[in-house]
């Protein structure tokens, strides 16, 4: 029995002589790329950078809004004010990990995404368990110590050898990848941005951590909250305008 189907309407297929070929893999850079233009649109900068004009409401909404700020602060101040009015290690350090468990529920019962409030359970846990080890509610403030130094390593590395992290995510950002390292004045804006944040993690050091070898819990707990979310969102808007300078806004979307 012959086939009737014509040839031309038949699939292609390596006995005719039309190999499609194998399918294309990404590259080592394009996925790179792929990667970094969603971590930066995830990010409290991709939230302003992706949108119009920066509003109280954009920038809060790239904070994680509201209900994000309070679950980042919230533990912190629970505990400081708990120790300072009880001077009782363990009561304070069991009050911010059961308000942590408490977050994680809500976001869990309202079928929400629990990752942020969960990242935060685990930080407060290892906070809680290095300062319940040591008994000095300082240690509650140790490994924010360490990830402000790692940041600040991070960044200023990258700085230095001409990869600037802050280029990076907005470069893949902007859909410029990294066409900006060949744009002299780009490349001095978002070394100089990067370098602003290098700056916010050693200023927390340099201000924290005599508070803390000194013991001052009370001092060293205010400070953290003070120059926690309020200096992130002043670097936030100071970064926005760095990136706008250098990419300004098409002029179709002006008029729009």
């Amino acid at each position: 029995m012959t086939d009737s189907t014509p040839s031309s309407e038949r699939p292609d297929s390596p006995e005719d002589g039309h190999d499609p070929g194998p399918a294309t893999t990404p590259t080592f850079s394009e996925s790179l790329a792929a990667g970094m233009a969603s971590a930066a649109r995830r990010s409290g900068l991709g939230g302003v950078a992706d949108g119009e004009p920066l509003t109280g409401h954009a920038l809060l909404a790239s904070m994680g809004g509201v209900r994000g700020i309070v679950e980042a602060v919230l533990p912190g101040l629970v505990f400081l004010t708990v120790y300072t009015f009880t001077r009782e290690l363990v009561v304070s350090l069991i009050a911010p990990v059961v308000l942590g468990l408490v977050l994680a529920g809500i976001r869990l019962a309202q079928k929400q995404s629990a990752v942020q409030a969960l990242g935060g359970l685990v930080g407060i846990a290892v906070c809680a368990v290095l300062a319940l080890i040591s008994g000095r509610a300082q240690d509650y403030y140790v490994p924010g110590f360490w990830i402000d130094a790692a940041y600040l390593v991070g960044f200023v590395i990258s700085a230095v050898v001409g990869w600037p992290i802050i280029g990076l995510a907005v470069g893949f950002l902007m859909g410029d990848g990294v066409a900006w390292r060949h744009d002299r004045s780009k490349r001095r804006v978002l070394v100089w941005a990067t370098l602003a944040w290098a700056g916010l993690f050693a200023l927390r050091l340099v201000v924290q951590l005599p508070l803390y070898l000194a013991g001052n819990v009370d001092a060293l707990g205010a400070t953290r909250l003070i120059m926690g979310v309020p200096l992130y969102g002043l670097l936030l808007v100071l970064t926005w305008l760095m990136v706008r300078s250098i990419y300004p806004r098409p002029a179709s979307v002006d008029a729009a």
